[in-house]
């Protein structure tokens, strides 16, 4: 049907309220609350892919539990038209976005209310339940959730679906699980997501209930590459479900690409593969084609390192100094101790050494950790003293790090590693499209949580030790992974960020890299060193001396 000339006008207006709100708001503060609003073309493609799913000129009950201005009422308004909405609700839990909506919307048959919609009652009949609920839930990270209202959502969550969500899942995720009861038998929803459920490990038990309790419909994948959201650093998914029981034989569509209509990447994919399978991103992944990585004759990086992320200082710029920084305070060298700079200051994937083990680096820089108690250090070393009361006085040892260390200026203990990759980076033709650089660290330098640390174990560095020519070998077979390999462990994120952590590296696999044999028969060489077996140099990676 021609979109109404009204409710077009609506739009334009939503459209300029919107941005004179979010205007209003500092990022930091739109992402406490998770609030960014669904831009207007996406909310109308994301209407126009789901009205199919409703039965033909089936009258609707539709529901948003996180509101906002309403971009998703606003696209139904047009493309459904008013007489096909029975009723319309929405709910909003704050006022500088949700009281201008109603104004807006208050000559159309929506109830909107101020309110949180994970404390509201839940309908006390089927009459009063709805059959198209569509939502962009906040984006709001556990930790940003405070401890007693996580642990009433989990509580919550778990009486009406049975599901135990992790103290690791964001908001979205009580969301989706609360929302189910608000659904009449046969009710679809649609939910635009972050796509991290996807793989991480707090997504399994919200996975589980998309297998189990509804009838999962599809889920497309946006293409990283194209943002659909300017103001939010989020790859997103669509997700459909149905509020039936699943089918016997019950097939999934996952689809992927820059738009919901004609993408270009379109699969089935059974019930019992998605239960078998922990990374969904696999499936219409244009790199994977449906299918895991092949992993036979390969070893996991998990087999050979311990792998761990750089420190979490809480405070860069008051712990990490440069040399002047260090003369300026007059800081005892023994509670310095060299740090690598950024990845974006290391022009080489090499970091070579002086006689002393520091970094020959243009950008040198050091790390202030001290373990010694408060009447230590003011009454041994003043200097030191000093400049730590600076950190008191700016807040420093209450900030969240630092208040659970003891003492707050002390850091985690990350020897050297002679090995590190890069914690996150973007796909781009600049980088050869790898988002991620593995260095060959010679000096004495410890690095931020900017890397990832790799330790070899024991039997591996035992046959470093012997054959020194290994770790170079090595280093150069690691930058040879394939991106694909190594963004199918991580997440993505929108702009084509990509990003790793330390079980997500330990994960990735690579080459057999023994001169012979099956990387099994090789690998088991080294656990035969580990317990105490004599080393046989014939065991040596291809090109070593």
């Amino acid at each position: 049907m021609p979109l109404s000339p009204a409710f077009a006008l609506l739009e334009s207006e939503r459209l300029r309220l919107q941005e004179r709100l979010d205007a209003a708001k500092s990022q930091a503060e739109r992402n406490r609350l998770g609030q960014f609003a669904t831009p207007g073309p996406l909310a109308e493609e994301i209407i126009q892919a789901t009205l199919p799913l409703l039965s033909p000129k089936q009258s609707i009950r539709f529901a948003d539990p996180a509101f906002g201005t309403g971009s998703f009422y606003s696209a139904l308004l047009r493309l459904a038209g008013p007489n096909q909405i029975e009723r319309a609700s929405g709910y909003e839990i704050d006022p500088h976005y949700g009281a201008p909506a109603i104004s807006l919307w208050q000559d159309t048959q929506l109830a909107l209310s101020l309110a949180d919609f994970t404390r509201q009652p839940l309908p006390a009949s089927e009459e009063g339940q709805f059959n198209l609920l569509i939502c962009n839930p906040p984006y709001v990270r556990h930790h940003h959730i405070p401890a007693e209202e996580k642990e009433r959502l989990r509580l919550l969550a778990k009486q009406q679906t049975g599901v135990a969500l992790s103290g690791l899942a964001g908001l979205y995720c009580y969301f989706m699980l609360l929302a189910d009861r608000w659904m009449a038998s046969g009710a679809v929803a649609c939910w635009l997501i972050p796509s991290e459920f996807l793989d991480v490990n707090y997504g399994s038990a919200l996975k589980r209930y998309l297998l189990e309790q509804v009838t999962l419909l599809r889920i497309h994948r946006f293409d990283p590459t194209v943002v659909q959201f300017k103001d939010a650093l989020v790859s997103s998914v669509v997700v459909w479900l149905c509020k039936k029981p699943p089918p016997l034989n019950q097939t999934v569509t996952f689809s992927y690409g820059a738009t919901l209509g004609n993408p270009p990447i379109s699969v089935a994919v059974t019930k019992e593969e998605l239960q078998a399978q922990p990374k969904w991103s696999v499936y219409g992944h244009p790199s994977q084609n449906g299918t895991a990585i092949d992993r036979d004759g390969k070893l996991r990086l998990a087999d050979l390192f311990s792998i761990k992320r750089g420190i979490a200082t809480g405070a860069n710029n008051f712990f990490i100094l440069t040399p002047q920084q260090i003369t300026n305070a007059q800081l005892p060298a023994r509670f310095l101790k060299p740090i690598l700079p950024s990845p974006r200051y290391l022009s080489s994937t090499e970091i070579l050494a002086d006689g002393q083990g520091l970094p020959l680096l243009e950008k040198r820089l050091f790390l202030l950790d001290c373990d010694l108690p408060e009447s230590t250090v003011q009454a041994r070393f003043p200097h030191l003293w000093r400049y730590l009361q600076k950190g008191v006085e700016k807040g420093i040892a209450e900030r969240y790090l630092c208040r659970h260390r003891s003492p707050w200026y002390s850091q985690e203990s990350r020897p050297p590693a002679p090995l590190l990759c890069t914690y996150m980076g973007r796909q781009t033709s600049a980088n050869g499209h790898h988002p991620f650089r593995f260095f060959l660290n010679h000096s004495q330098a410890t690095a931020a949580n900017v890397f990832l640390l790799l330790y070899p174990k024991a039997p591996l560095q035992k046959l470093i030790e012997a054959n020194p020519g290994l770790l170079r070998s090595l280093w150069q077979r690691l930058n040879n992974l394939s991106a694909d390999e190594m963004i199918y462990q991580g997440r993505t994120y929108g702009g084509n960020l990509h990003k790793l952590e330390p079980k997500e590296l330990a994960n990735a696999t690579i080459e057999n890299f023994f001169a012979y044999g099956e990387s099994a028969a090789a690998y088991e060489q080294l656990h035969l060193l580990e317990s105490g077996a004599v080393y046989t140099p014939s065991i040596v990676l291809d090109g070593a001396e």
